[in-house]
């Protein structure tokens, strides 16, 4: 079984999931940094490929991004330099990315190498669902790696029903129609649209992503869904001057 499958068949509730631009601040540091966030109890890990034109992302996730293409990070190097994270990692661990990059490595190629390492799933974005049917369904599916496919305030109860059939891991369901880390708390229409998926009674498990920042925000939203997605923030706190692992371990004390 997918270790996201078996995270979600044994934790029903309060799931934390965190994203971190590989790259950033430093080169080579992708691995500390899951190391670090499973050691202080993270259940899933969202690894981001840096991207120059990152549409979905706010100002902190595009400036990480430009920071990381600029110490060299490029997804060979990251598929490098966490080719033995297994050996001591045992949580999910999710790649975050936009289409092109992996066309441009080959999605057949990228399937194969992710697999191998013992990547768990992929979210990106720009695939649509249709042509993830159409021309790679097959291709994740023979080598195990999950496809976790986004839900807004604005997609229709009709396509709610189709990306549940689909999602063979969970369901990414973005709070706002902004971009990440660009609004802190939720309003009354997010809380709103929660309510209308929670009563949707959806067979995939949700996840929460945009706008969770704090403990406050990340248990309101967990009222809602098995778990929530926190980014932008956790990016600010490894910017901090403080050492790396200091950096993670209160950012994530604070969350819990």
């Amino acid at each position: 079984m997918n270790r996201i499958n078996t995270l979600f068949s044994k934790k029903k509730e309060n799931i934390l999931s965190v994203y971190f631009t590989a790259g950033h601040p430093k080169i080579d540091t992708a691995a500390f940094i899951i190391n670090d966030l499973e050691k202080n109890g993270v259940d899933l890990i969202e690894i981001g490929i840096p991207f120059s034109d990152p549409l979905a992302d706010g100002p902190v996730i595009q400036k990480s991004s430009q920071k990381a293409l600029e110490n060299g990070m490029t997804l060979k190097k990251l598929l490098s330099e966490i080719k033995d994270i297994r050996q001591s990692v045992k949580i999910p661990l999710i790649l975050m990315g936009y289409f092109n990059t992996v066309l441009q490595f080959g999605v057949e190629e990228f399937c194969r190498q992710i697999a191998a390492i013992g990547i768990d799933g992929v979210i990106l974005p720009d695939m649509p669902m249709e042509v993830y049917q159409e021309s790679y369904q097959d291709i994740f599916e023979s080598n195990g790696i999950i496809p976790v496919f986004l839900i807004t305030p604005g997609t229709s109860d009709e396509r709610i029903r189709k990306t549940d059939e689909l999602s063979k891991g969970f369901i990414y369901m973005v709070s706002s129609a902004s971009t990440t880390g660009t609004k802190s708390g939720f309003n009354e229409e997010s809380l709103s649209y929660f309510k209308r998926i929670k009563a949707m009674n959806l067979k995939q498990p949700v996840l929460t992503g945009f706008g969770i920042s704090n403990q406050e925000t990340f248990t309101q939203a967990c009222k809602f869904s098995s778990g929530a997605i926190i980014g932008s923030a956790f990016i600010k706190a490894l910017e901090q001057s403080v050492s790396l692992e200091k950096n993670i371990q209160s950012f994530i004390q604070n969350i819990k």
